[in-house]
């Protein structure tokens, strides 16, 4: 896999290849499940093969049925071709097909429901309505009938009853961002069911936030200057965004990451592109409050701006939805790291601030954030900040785990955290 892989640059067998590696590796398919599919301008289907490791696919295991139905290939197409042909047949628009059976997913479609994508903010955007295909036989024709009907309403992701679910996009990456949004949504609710209701946001409240945040006006600069300092923070920055979304701390979707240069200037990561697909020359850099030319920067570039302004001994910011974390935010339940020594040590209290803070009442983040390492925005995401990239990190791991262990112990009984005079005693040794 390429550090720095620019995707839609790829031939066809390549491009299959990178997604099927981030599905597996992100323990989002088995060995044999799911099958990813793209169409070229000439009508031919690009199709992973049927009955081969999905772990250890190369380029050339790829099929390809051309338009006059001619196979070229060392293996068969998957099996499940027959619905991957019946949706590009339906909906021209769409160019690439990803099917699989990640957990979150397959829960909803056992159950029949599904998960409620108004339950992050970006999630609407990124996914759309969602459909759902009654049972068939997989492989079958009839299968493929189901699914393109859906499609055909205007659905671009569909739960598969008792299967899984498939997704469409105008490329592979579109097509993988949904994807992953949506198993995120799912993730989310599941683990956010285990501590009480969640409550997902109208759409009023999604549209307004949209609307509200949409555009980045700040000024460009009219001369940039690179030092081989900020070179290198660019390269850290790629690499802690790629990291996170290895372990599933950051999605494709959402996540942003900055850092500070000199003074309060610093660089942030752009808005609306693969986070697996940053590479340093996306990265923007922020100056007396201008931006780089002929870059977008991140909607939460301004508010970045305030918490360096405020808070000299920051020099990190990162922003994610990680599952855990973020099933607190989406239930309003207290996120009580004072269950665990070390993560009350690293993180404090986390306070949890309603979701229309982002919009008009900045400065209650800004005030907390002075006080504390983090935040949580309700249906949005935890705010995380530290010294420098690497403590950042490893802030949002422990939260991550912290509130993973939350989850899981829910389901044990009361949890039972330290006594105030035991937190006292924490805060005397490690933070003074």
């Amino acid at each position: 896999m390429l550090e720095y892989a620019d995707l839609l640059t790829m031939h066809p067998r390549s491009q299959i290849v990178e997604i099927i590696n981030r599905i597996y590796k992100r323990r989002l398919t088995t060995t044999s499940g799911g099958n990813i599919s793209v169409i070229d301008d000439n009508g031919n289907i690009w199709i992973t093969p049927s009955g081969v490791d999905k772990g250890s696919l190369a380029p050339s295991d790829i099929m390809c049925v051309r338009a006059d139905g001619s196979i070229e290939g060392k293996h068969k197409p998957s099996s499940e071709y027959p619905f991957h042909r019946a949706i590009y047949k339906r909906r021209p628009d769409i160019k690439a097909v990803i099917h699989a059976h990640p957990p979150g997913l397959v829960a909803f479609s056992i159950v029949r429901k599904i998960p409620d994508t108004n339950t992050l903010s970006q999630a609407k955007f990124s996914c759309g309505a969602v459909g759902y295909a009654p049972y068939a036989l997989p492989g079958s024709e009839e299968l493929g009938k189901e699914i393109a009907h859906e499609f055909e309403k205007g659905f671009d992701s569909v739960i598969m009853e008792n299967h899984g679910t498939v997704v469409g996009g105008t490329d592979l990456d579109n097509a993988f961002q949904r994807f992953e949004t949506l198993e995120s949504v799912a993730v989310t609710l599941l683990n956010a069911g285990a501590l009480g209701q969640s409550k997902p946001l109208s759409e009023e409240e999604i549209h307004d936030y949209h609307d509200k945040t949409q555009a980045m006006n700040l000024p460009e600069l009219d001369n940039v200057e690179h030092s081989p300092e900020e070179l290198d923070l660019r390269e850290k920055i790629c690499k802690i965004v790629r990291r996170s979304c290895e372990q599933g701390l950051m999605i494709s979707s959402y996540g942003i990451v900055s850092a500070r240069l000199k003074g309060n200037d610093f660089l942030i990561t752009p808005k609306d592109k693969s986070r697996w697909e940053f590479q340093p020359n996306d990265i923007i850099q922020i100056k007396g409050g201008k931006r780089e030319p002929g870059k977008t920067p991140s909607r939460m570039t301004l508010l970045h701006q305030k918490i360096y302004e405020q808070n000299p001994n920051v020099n990190s910011i990162i922003v994610s939805q990680p599952n855990y974390v973020m099933a607190f935010g989406c239930t309003g339940k207290t996120f009580n790291v004072r269950t665990i020594p070390e993560s009350w040590i690293f993180l404090q209290d986390i306070p949890i601030l309603p979701f229309h803070t982002l919009i008009n009442k900045e400065e209650q983040i800004l005030a907390e954030l002075q006080q504390r390492p983090s935040v949580i925005i309700s249906n949005n995401s935890y705010i995380v900040t530290g010294k420098n990239l690497l403590q950042t990190f490893d802030y949002l791991e422990v939260a991550e785990f912290s509130a993973k262990s939350l989850v899981m112990g829910s389901a044990l009984g009361a949890l039972i955290p330290i006594n105030d005079e035991q937190v006292e005693d924490l805060r005397k040794k490690f933070i003074g």
